[in-house]
């Protein structure tokens, strides 16, 4: 459908309160329909943050005669310094894919028809009111992203929460980053990541544990080869990644045995004498009973529990205890686990104890996914209330409702159920409504078949996303059909806190909308309360974002607004009014953390027994995790490329080591069933060493990976744990 014109339609909605007094569709331009923004030249060239993964690269995007028709990476951004990833380079790809979404469609018997939208927007309305008038308020919930703009996060979770009423609403970040955030909030005080990409280039060791950045985090791995050090890189993975092999030493460890070989560090180091005892004794608190807690695990018994060799195990102590620059850096392989809190701060314990925080080429580091999983954390109003503050405190509520000009009210004093538990709820017939937002669960979400059985128990189930195509959305009972990256403004956060705009360069197809402007015509038609009448724009937002900021860690009151941010190179929080931002900054420079007294908590439990055991019937351990660095997610979007599709594999393979394939009689490229106690699927088999014998590994990014995994979660953070179930493999 050719994009939507300025021109009068036969039909239109109640009109808007407050600045936007034109209908909508009198005004399509108003919504992100039909025109570019008027300051846009026909043939700019205009930065733009990219909208993949959150290293939070700078695209430069070229406009022809007001179309954007390629981009370039921008060369004086400080994150990617003018490289790409594969991602990068094709953004704009997926945006011309031909099943993007349109128009609304709604079911009608078996099939999903167009309508047009007004009548999306009442039946939306209608359909949720029904059901909270017959099952109350607690019975609508939604799930969000980490993949739209902190402003439209803030005005989903604003009108969600304090229009509609919905008590329960979490985001796919819980997918990813749940963990990092329990581990820095109960650790620090706050959720805080504390470096800056600088410390790639500045640290003599660098640690990274279930993390592969060769290829999920392309730039950053660049970072690390820029750094003039000769640092060594320690990589820790049962698996032999790409960055294992790019490393100076892999320790392949016995899968979930991570906890024992980092405690059983730390242990080693006390008994040295190797602690930095002038910065735990003013920083921190609870050595002491840490240093108790570790004695259990002495080098004999970790080397056997992890696999490892004493004389592995000493030589990484000793790195550890040289004085040098140290740095660990973890992702989904720490995070995507049943006790990932406790091995994020055993990380986080090592750099405490060694002093290595806060100090250039320092730090415990969180890599974060998704392009906003940071802003997700901080603005989108689910599990914590709108910047980084407390649904349970009456002062946060009070201070929001201020802020906002809302009824205090309207704040709910308790926090959401988390992702799990919303689903849960679901299951057992407490939630009949349900809304998704840009993420993709009927690919995505732990032991899928259990997921897909959870649809019957729906009532209504509303579907916001770019494509009509993805499995969730082919479920869905209303589909809204929203603007992609570089068909909206907006701010993202990154790994390393550093806040980028994003530019509208391009207009959306059909009468899809940017998922701001949905959000407020459904505001609109809601009621006539006129909540968010302030908001007409997403920098109005923005600005709301900095009030909402300030006195937190967080604070960005500083920002001056979009511009500023721009000229700025993007600036990483906090950035309290007053301050000038640098172009690399790190937290806890000056030893101040942000519990109440100023120190960090020193937090550990003895490992927890892992919930599935292989066994004669199911002999092998999955590994599962990224696939290639032209993939992304559930692929929604990367698969629109031929280039990103001819870089990565088109079905899913399993990976097997030698010495398993010859005992199985597989031979390479031979099809096999993966099955687990919970469903099976067919891969290609790929024969390579970089598997240890009696352990596989599938990539995330095909939908029969997630028909394996096992629903089970770690108990602070409520992250799945995707990355170890019990399999067999068997001919086809």
């Amino acid at each position: 459908m050719s994009p939507l014109n300025t021109k009068d339609r036969p039909y239109s909605i109640r009109r808007w309160q407050g600045p936007l007094t034109d209908e909508l569709v009198r005004r399509p331009a108003q919504f992100g329909l039909g025109q570019l923004p008027s300051r846009l030249q026909p043939d700019a060239t205009v930065k733009s943050v990219c909208g993949f993964c959150a290293t939070g690269c700078s695209l430069n995007v070229h406009l022809h005669q007001g179309e954007a028709i390629n981009l370039s990476a921008s060369p004086q951004y400080p994150v990617n310094l003018g490289m790409a990833c594969p991602k990068g380079w094709e953004a704009l790809t997926p945006l011309s894919a031909p099943d993007r979404a349109t128009m609304p469609l709604l079911r009608q018997g078996a099939d999903l028809k167009p309508i047009e939208w007004p009548e999306a927007l009442r039946t939306f309305c209608d359909r949720f009111k029904r059901i909270q008038e017959q099952h109350g308020k607690a019975s609508v919930a939604f799930l969000s992203t980490g993949q739209i703009p902190c402003e439209e996060m803030a005005m989903l979770g604003a009108f969600a929460k304090f229009q509609m009423g919905v008590l329960h609403g979490d985001g796919n970040t819980r997918q990813c980053m749940a963990t990092a955030v329990a581990a820095y909030k109960q650790s620090f005080g706050f959720d805080a990541p504390p470096y800056s990409y600088a410390d790639f280039e500045q640290s003599d060791v660098l640690v990274f544990v279930g993390a592969n950045p060769c290829i999920a985090h392309p730039i950053m791995w660049q970072r690390v080869m820029r750094n003039p050090r000769q640092p060594e890189i320690v990589v820790v993975d049962p698996r032999k990644t790409e960055t294992a092999m790019a490393a100076t030493r892999h320790l392949a460890i016995r899968p979930k045995s991570d906890l024992v070989l980092f405690y059983g560090l730390a242990h080693l180091l006390i008994e040295w004498g190797a602690v930095d005892r002038a910065f735990v004794e003013a920083h921190t608190q609870g050595f002491d009973a840490f240093a108790a807690f570790v004695r259990q695990y002495p080098l004999a018994a970790v080397a056997e529990c992890t696999g490892l060799t004493e004389a592995q195990l000493l030589s990484l102590a000793e790195l550890l205890a040289s004085g040098k620059r140290v740095s660990f850096w973890w992702t989904m392989g720490v995070n995507q686990s049943y006790e990932g809190t406790r091995v994020a701060q055993s990380l986080i314990n090592l750099a405490l104890m060694t002093g290595n925080m806060g100090k250039p080429g320092t730090g415990a580091n969180s890599i974060t996914g998704q392009c906003n999983a940071m802003g997700s954390r901080l603005f989108s109003n689910t599990t914590n209330l709108l910047g980084g503050h407390d649904f349970k405190d009456a002062d946060h509520r009070f201070k929001i409702a201020e802020t906002l000009g809302v009824e205090l009210d309207r704040i709910p004093t308790e926090n959401s159920l988390a992702y799990d538990q919303i689903l849960e709820e679901v299951e057992a017939g407490r939630i009949k409504g349900l809304w998704v937002i840009a993420t993709n669960p009927g690919h995505s979400w732990i032991e899928q078949g259990r997921f897909r059985r959870l649809r019957e128990q729906l009532d209504f189930l509303v579907v916001q996303d770019m494509y009509h195509s993805t499995e969730t959305a082919q479920m869905a009972d209303l589909v809204l059909p929203a603007a992609g990256w570089g068909e909206k403004e907006g701010t993202f956060i990154n790994s390393e806190r550093r806040i980028g705009v994003i530019r509208k360069t391009r207009r959306a197809p059909g009468q899809a909308l940017s998922d701001f402007y949905i959000f407020k015509a459904l505001s609109d038609t809601w009621d006539d309360r006129g909540l968010f009448d302030q908001w007409t724009c997403p920098e109005d937002v923005f600005q709301s974002l900095k009030a909402l900021s300030r006195g937190q860690p967080c604070d960005i009151t500083g920002i001056r607004d979009y511009a500023h941010l721009e000229a700025a190179g993007g600036i990483q929080w906090p950035c309290p009014e007053g301050t000038e931002p640098e172009t690399e900054r790190r937290l806890f420079a000056d030893g101040a953390f942000f519990h109440a007294d100023g120190r960090a908590r020193f937090c550990f439990d003895p490992p927890a027994a892992i919930p599935e055991e292989t066994d004669a019937a199911f002999p092998f351990w999955l590994l599962t995790g990224r696939g290639s660095s032209a993939q992304w997610h559930t692929q929604t979007r990367s698969a629109k490329s031929d280039v990103l599709r001819k870089l990565g594999p088109r079905e899913l393979c399993l990976e097997i080591c030698p010495e398993d394939a010859a005992r199985l009689g597989i031979q390479p490229q031979e099809r096999v069933c993966v099955r687990s106690r919970r469903g099976e699927t067919l891969a290609t088999a790929i024969v390579v060493p970089t598997v240890q014998p009696g352990q596989v590994f599938l990539p995330m990014h095909f939908a029969g990976t997630n028909f394996l995994t096992q629903q089970v979660v770690d108990p602070h953070s409520r992250q799945p744990s995707y990355k170890g179930c019990a399999v067999t493999i068997e001919k086809r």
